[in-house]
């Protein structure tokens, strides 16, 4: 017995590189699930690779090979963020490929956790095929939930969005979030992989059980997009998209060119209450600059108000605090209403630990961006109430909108410039269409170069402007629809869901326990 052990052992060693090999393999193809590809039949295929795999394993091979398919997955899924350091490439090009290689390094310990909490637990549902794919999806949700919130938090690429283009099996994350959705995707993911590992005559209720996932998924979903239809609030957008190169944008005496730009894209002949401009639309203190503030007034229909990305700064007695900031001005050129992004990018807007890394952040600037106090409702004369969200602030699931004053629409100004014509804006759209199912509100987005679009309370993209393309949208805004339970409870919802499973598990492992005591009793009698 001992000799065979030893064999054992030497065996699974030997196999170990292979398995992470493997499960790199299975993370990149995952990628491959989400938009801007949304091959849905790659779901399947990528987690029950990894189910496989990751059964009978010990704490420390399971961490691996979760971590090894969290490499295959950022590696690919964030490959994106090279782009930016090619921007300003003689300052930052060479950070390109060990930066994006070490933050995958460091967010592939999110699924590393998934597979160590799996292996703990699967020792109690190893002979359960469709109980140890239920426990897959729970931790699995559970990692990503703590990826989105540890540190600054990075919920991007949530498994979740594998259902992002198809219009009813998003709609779950309307009771559940985009974390819940996650545990969805990767509980069926695995059902095929349960099947494979399952005695032949069982076989049959992995499959059952994995149509019954997606059918009631559907359902729910069509019923949610059947039921409570918004009335349109009657005001009619125009989005401006300068498509202004991020090379560009911050150099010397560019600032006269992109207002110039802006002004005439803005002036085409049209209809419009509310002008939408992006994130930093404006290269400088627009609130500080009288001569724009006509200029943007002139263009501007009398009622209409526009809501523009413009940096802003305070003087403290510590200093000047600077902000990246939404503003909105009337047809008189006033300013009404400000919002101050919260959630900052890190190297982006913020050095962390400024006095000890060596390091500068990459956007142009006087110092670094100063956090404003969190998710507003902004109240403008003539509009709905709107929700501001800049940028990378879209992404956090549960932390776009003001809970004690919901809104009617969110506003997303964003400036993907710094990602050109690569995944990243589409993965970041993807993020922007969850949160309107979420907080069943329509999301507008206004991007520099793309990607614009009008986002209905169900995650439709009613308008948009590609990536690359200088033009407007000409849009009424769609309507909201009622609080979902997701808005009203958060990820609270998704405790619910994980509890609930976890409950279901203790009982048909307690369930299953009890004949085998009952067993080893009656042979000692």
């Amino acid at each position: 017995m001992k000799a065979t052990s030893e064999d054992d052992v030497r065996m699974q060693s030997t196999r170990l590189p292979l398995r992470m090999l493997l499960a790199a393999a299975a993370g990149a193809v995952s990628v491959l699930a989400i938009p801007p590809f949304s091959l849905l039949f790659l779901v399947p295929l990528a987690f029950s690779s990894l189910f496989v795999m990751v059964q009978r394993v010990s704490l420390w091979r399971g961490f691996l090979i979760g971590w090894s398919f969290g490499l295959g997955q950022f590696g690919f899924g964030i490959s994106w963020i090279a782009e930016s350091f090619y921007v300003d490439a003689e300052r930052f090009g060479m950070l390109a490929i060990p930066s994006v290689a070490g933050l995958s390094a460091v967010l592939a310990f999110f699924p590393g956790l998934a597979v160590v909490l799996f292996a703990q637990f699967n020792r109690l549902t190893a002979d359960r095929p469709l109980a140890s794919s239920l426990l897959l999806g729970t931790c699995w949700a559970g990692a990503e939930w703590l990826r989105g919130h540890l540190l600054t938090g990075f919920p991007w690429n949530l498994a979740g969005y594998a259902l992002v283009d198809y219009d009813a099996l998003r709609q779950p994350a309307a009771w559940i979030g985009s974390y819940g959705l996650s545990f969805i995707a990767v509980f069926a993911g695995a059902l095929p992989g349960a099947a494979f590992l399952a005695q032949r005559p069982a076989r049959p209720k992995s499959l059952v059980m994995f149509g019954g996932v997606v059918l009631a998924a559907w359902s729910a979903g069509m019923f949610r997009i059947a039921s409570d239809a918004p009335a349109a609030p009657g005001i009619d957008l125009r989005l401006v998209q300068g498509n202004v190169p991020q090379d560009e944008k911050w150099v010397p005496g560019s600032r006269e060119r992109t207002l110039t730009r802006y002004l005439n894209l803005s002036d085409r002949p049209g209809k419009f209450d509310l002008l939408l401009w992006p994130e930093t639309a404006f290269p400088g203190f627009l609130d500080e600059d009288a001569a724009a503030g006509r200029r943007i007034a002139g263009v501007l229909p009398d009622g209409a108000l526009l809501l523009t990305g413009a940096p802003d700064r305070v003087e403290t007695d510590d200093g000047t605090l600077y902000f990246n900031a939404l503003q909105a001005y009337d047809s008189s050129g006033r300013i009404l209403a400000g919002y101050a992004k919260h959630h900052l990018v890190p190297f982006g807007e913020y050095v962390p630990l400024s006095g000890w890394l060596p390091f500068e952040r990459m956007t142009e600037g006087l110092g670094d961006f100063a956090p404003g106090p969190g998710p507003r409702t902004l109240a403008l004369p003539g509009a709905p109430l709107v929700a501001a969200a800049i940028c990378y602030e879209i992404i956090f699931p549960g932390h776009v909108i003001d809970a004690e004053a919901r809104p009617d629409w969110i506003y997303n100004a964003t400036n993907d410039a710094w990602f050109g014509n690569s995944i990243g804006p589409e993965q970041h759209l993807a993020s922007a269409r969850m949160r309107a199912v979420e907080e069943g509100l329509p999301v507008v987005r206004a991007a520099n170069t793309g990607i614009s679009a009008v986002i209905d309370a169900t995650g439709a993209v009613l308008e948009r402007l590609d990536t690359g393309t200088t033009g407007i949208i000409d849009a009424p805004l769609p309507g909201a629809r009622a609080a979902t339970p997701y808005s009203r409870f958060g990820d609270w919802t998704l405790l619910v869901v994980i509890a609930t499973c976890w409950i279901f598990l203790w009982g048909i492992t307690a369930v299953g326990a009890r004949p085998k005591a009952h067993a080893r009793k009656d042979k000692r009698g």
